[in-house]
C-alpha cells in the first residue's frame, strides 16, 4: 500500500475529496439499482452496481496516468484532438443510439466491446483544454476581435452547434463555461458582449428553424420548450412527472432520511441512479447527507481554485478552472434540478451517478487538475532540496 500512496502526486486534499465522493456513490446507487433491475435492465442488482464499480476503477486509473503526465503536454493534445471531437460528434450527429428512459441521440457504440460512449463529455474537456491554451499564448499581447475568430471561435462554434441539435443543456454549460474561462483570462468584455449576442441569435435561429422544419429534429426543441414552461407553470403536467417524484423523496428524507436502501421513490422515477440520485441521496440521508454532498462540492470547489492560484504558469492557472469549474457547475445543476430550483436539464451527479463516460471524463479533468498540481509540488519540493544541500548528500548516499 505505501509504494502506491508514493506514487500518488498532487494536492492530497482534492484526492481525499474525490475518493470520498466514489465512495459515498456505493450505497445510493446500489440502492437504485434494484429499481433499474426490477424495470427490465436485463442485469441483476449486483450486476449492475458491480458495473459502477469498474467505471469507477477504470476512472482513478485513468486520473493516476493522467495525473503522472505533464500538464505542459495537454496543450499540444488538445489541438491534435481538436478534430477527432468534431469527427466524433459528427458521426455521433448521424448515426447516435438513444439511451434507455431518454428520448435524444447523445451516444455512439464502440465497436467490439459493445459499449456506448457519450462524445459530448470527451468535447467538453478537450475544448476547455484548447482554449485555456489559446488564452494563455495570447495572455501578453494585444487581441482583436477579427484575429481571435479563427482560432478560438470558430472551434467552439463547430463543437456548439454539433452538441446543441441533441443536447441543449450541454451546449449551454459549454457556452457558459467557455465564457467565463475567456473573461478569467483576460479576453475583452466587450468582444464577449459580441459573442454572446451572436449566441443568442444563433440559438434563436436554430429554435425558428427547428419549429419550421419538426421533421429535421423531431421532439427535441418541443422538449426543451416543455421543460421551461413546466418549470414556470404551477400546473402539474405529464412533463412533471419526475421532479414530482423528486420532490416527494427530499419531503419525506427530512432531517435524518428514512435509512441506505429504504428510498421508495426510486421505484417511480426513471433516472433515478443517475439525473436524479441527489432525491435519493436526501430520501435515505436526510438534509444532513445532502449538505454532506454539497459541502464536499464546495470543498472541491475551493481545492480547485487553490491548485490554479499556485500554479506557475497561465496555462496551468486557466486549465485547471476550464476543467474543474464545470465539475462543481454540473453539480450544483444537478442539486438544483432535484430540488426544482431549476428546469430538468439531464445532467448527472459528477462522481456519484453511475454512467460510464461521465465518471470518465470527470476523472479525466481531474487527472489534468492533479498533474498541474503535481508539478507545482515538485517545484516546491525541489527548492526545498536546494535549501538543504544535506538532503542532497542523504539522497546520494
Amino acid at each position: 500500500m505505501h509504494p502506491i500512496i508514493k506514487n500518488i502526486k498532487g494536492d492530497k486534499y482534492l484526492w481525499a475529496i474525490v475518493a470520498l465522493l466514489a465512495i459515498f456513490s456505493f450505497l445510493p446507487v446500489y440502492s437504485a439499482a434494484s429499481n433499474l433491475a426490477y424495470n427490465g435492465a436485463g442485469k441483476g442488482t449486483f450486476s449492475i452496481f458491480f458495473g459502477h464499480i469498474m467505471h469507477l476503477v477504470l476512472g482513478f486509473l485513468i486520473v493516476f496516468i493522467v495525473h503522472k503526465m505533464p500538464y505542459k503536454y495537454f496543450r499540444a493534445i488538445s489541438i491534435l484532438l481538436l478534430p477527432v471531437v468534431l469527427m466524433l460528434l459528427v458521426l455521433t450527429l448521424m448515426q447516435g443510439s438513444s439511451s434507455a428512459g431518454t428520448n435524444t441521440s447523445r451516444w455512439i457504440q464502440i465497436p467490439v466491446v459493445g459499449m456506448s460512449f457519450q462524445t459530448s463529455t470527451f468535447a467538453f474537456v478537450v475544448l476547455m483544454v484548447y482554449v485555456a491554451h489559446y488564452m494563455a499564448k495570447i495572455k501578453d499581447r494585444v487581441i482583436t476581435f477579427k484575429e481571435s475568430i479563427l482560432p478560438l471561435w470558430t472551434p467552439v462554434f463547430f463543437v456548439l452547434a454539433l452538441i446543441l441539435p441533441a443536447n441543449f443543456s450541454t451546449a449551454a454549460i459549454m457556452f457558459s463555461m467557455v465564457v467565463i474561462l475567456v473573461f478569467l483570462g483576460g479576453y475583452p468584455v466587450r468582444y464577449l458582449g459580441i459573442i454572446i449576442g451572436l449566441g443568442i441569435l444563433a440559438l434563436t435561429l436554430f429554435v425558428l428553424t427547428a419549429k419550421a422544419f419538426p421533421d429535421a429534429m423531431p421532439n427535441r426543441v418541443d422538449t426543451w420548450m416543455s421543460r421551461v414552461e413546466s418549470f414556470s407553470d404551477d400546473a402539474i403536467t405529464e412533463e412533471d412527472y419526475q421532479i414530482e417524484k423528486a420532490k416527494i423523496a427530499i419531503a419525506t428524507g427530512g432531517v435524518q432520511g428514512v435509512g441506505p436502501g429504504k428510498s421508495y421513490q426510486k421505484n417511480f422515477l426513471p433516472q433515478s441512479s443517475s439525473d436524479f440520485i441527489f432525491a435519493i441521496i436526501v430520501e435515505e440521508y436526510g438534509l444532513i447527507g445532502g449538505f454532506s454532498v454539497l459541502f464536499l462540492y464546495l470543498a472541491l470547489l475551493f481545492r480547485i481554485v487553490i491548485v490554479s492560484q499556485k500554479s506557475e504558469t497561465i496555462f496551468g492557472k486557466l486549465v485547471v478552472l476550464g476543467v474543474g469549474l464545470p465539475i462543481v457547475f454540473q453539480a450544483l445543476i444537478n442539486m438544483a434540478v432535484a430540488v426544482q430550483l431549476f428546469p430538468v436539464t439531464g445532467q448527472t451527479l459528477p462522481l456519484i451517478s453511475s454512467g460510464g463516460t461521465s465518471i470518465w471524463m470527470t476523472c479525466l479533468a481531474l487527472g489534468i487538475i492533479l498533474s498541474v498540481s503535481a508539478k507545482r509540488e515538485e517545484i516546491v519540493n525541489s527548492e526545498q532540496r536546494e535549501d538543504n544541500p544535506l538532503d542532497i548528500l542523504t539522497e546520494t548516499l
